[in-house]
């Protein structure tokens, strides 16, 4: 037998049919996923969501870029505290909630987040950043040189791993097997990972940030870890759960969404031999096709609240204990905001994209993930005169991030004068 949590009674008619609980909702034509979101934005931009064949409730869908932006905005009416992503909140709450930054509120959040601040200051990151700079043009140029690759797993893949890395002083020998924990701790690899994989996954990194924030104590470094172990609130030092559990969340974020998107800038680049050309020849910046891969690529294709009171937006009542997700990856594309959004354009300005949230849960890393993208654009600007695919990338299977983890390409060199 299947049960379907009955809609409110104020919820307006439904867009085309579509379960965004399924993974693979979100493997379609990127095409077809713009026709998607235009019909939630157009005919039920507030769409209450059922789920099937689940004890749990269902969930409000914010499509437009102004309702998206208005709950952004609220702390006060809207938690992250029971959750802020999909599977978290339909479980009914996440265990890191109130230690962890990304699932806590109100003051400790701001305590958290000044604690952190210190450590992603753009003038303490410059030695991060050139440390990135130079790892994507080594990676690019060994690329070139062997003429083809697996992109995903031969160039992006190693950016924003050794970066957070070096924030965290995760040593050397150690990185490959954090990023192959981070990869199953979101199961967002391969379709038909068990969500078994992913807790181990999960617990294993957090048993290895416990070892290294004990070192640590005893031997502290100027990197991320050390800033936690030695940081005091109030006069009282983080519990350990906090400092781990921290260490977890910038290794997570830092890594999945940074690799994504520069996976799917080398993706849209051959798809679009135009705007490479106007990379390359330096008509565009390097700035502005960084925002613009932010926007189209939006790796993080939701984030999600709880309501902590009745709200009205859009005309339907959210009611106290509801949850709320937030698809950025369709205010990406409001027709309100973006002038042709479903064209992909390197010169865009402005570009006001939410690939990195807004408000007080705005990505702590967003100085740094710009950074990478930005070292791989001028990367290949340099160095790749011409790419192509030379099979169909493979997407990873989720219903909260986007993009492939393979993409084999090959690269042809930039001549050089003799």
């Amino acid at each position: 037998m299947t049960t379907e949590t009955p809609a409110p009674a104020a919820a307006p008619a439904a867009p085309p049919a579509a379960d965004l609980t399924d993974p693979g909702t979100f493997l379609d034509s990127r095409e077809r996923l713009f026709e998607l979101w235009h019909g939630f934005r157009t005919r039920s931009p507030v769409h209450w969501h059922p789920v099937r064949d689940r004890a749990v409730p269902g969930f409000w869908v914010l499509s437009r870029y102004r309702d998206v932006m208005e709950v952004y905005r609220d702390n006060k009416r809207f938690t992250s505290e029971r959750g802020n992503v999909l599977a978290t909140l339909l479980a009914g709450g996440d265990s890191a909630a109130g230690r962890m930054l990304a699932v806590t509120d109100g003051r400790r959040h701001r305590e958290l987040r000044n604690v952190l601040l210190k450590a992603f200051a753009p003038r303490v990151l410059e030695p991060v950043v050139e440390g990135v700079r130079q790892r994507a043009d080594r990676l690019v140029r060994a690329a070139v040189e062997r003429g083809g690759c697996d992109f995903a797993q031969d160039v992006a893949e190693h950016i924003p791993m050794a970066t957070v890395a070096d924030l965290l002083g995760v040593p050397a020998a150690d990185r490959d097997y954090l990023l192959s924990l981070t990869k199953q701790a979101l199961s967002s690899e391969e379709e038909g990972q068990s969500e078994e994989e992913s807790l181990v996954a999960r617990n294993e990194l957090l048993l290895y940030f416990s070892d290294l924030a004990e070192d640590r104590r005893d031997d502290p470094r100027d990197d991320v870890v050390s800033v936690l172990a030695a940081a005091t609130i109030d006069g009282e030092p983080l519990t350990g759960q906090e400092i781990v559990l921290n260490c977890y969340s910038v290794i997570i974020g830092g890594d999945e969404t940074s690799r994504l998107s520069m996976i799917g800038a080398m993706d849209e680049l051959i798809r679009h031999p135009g705007q490479w050309r106007r990379l390359k020849s330096g008509e565009v910046t390097v700035e502005s096709a960084v925002e613009e891969v932010l926007r189209w690529v939006t790796p993080a294709m939701h984030f999600g609240r709880r309501a902590l009171t009745d709200v009205e937006i859009g005309g339907s009542t959210i009611r106290a204990g509801d949850v709320v997700t937030l698809w950025n990856t369709s205010a990406n594309h409001d027709e309100e905001v973006f002038t042709a959004p479903e064209v992909f354009d390197l010169g865009r300005t402005p570009n006001k994209h939410v690939s990195f949230g807004y408000g007080p849960h705005f990505c702590l890393g967003s100085y740094l993930g710009r950074a990478e993208i930005s070292s791989l654009l001028t990367a290949l600007r340099t160095h790749v005169a011409e790419a192509e695919s030379t099979s169909p990338g493979r997407p990873i299977h989720s219903n909260f991030l986007h993009g492939y983890s393979s993409l084999p390409v090959t690269l042809r060199p930039e001549r050089r004068p003799a």
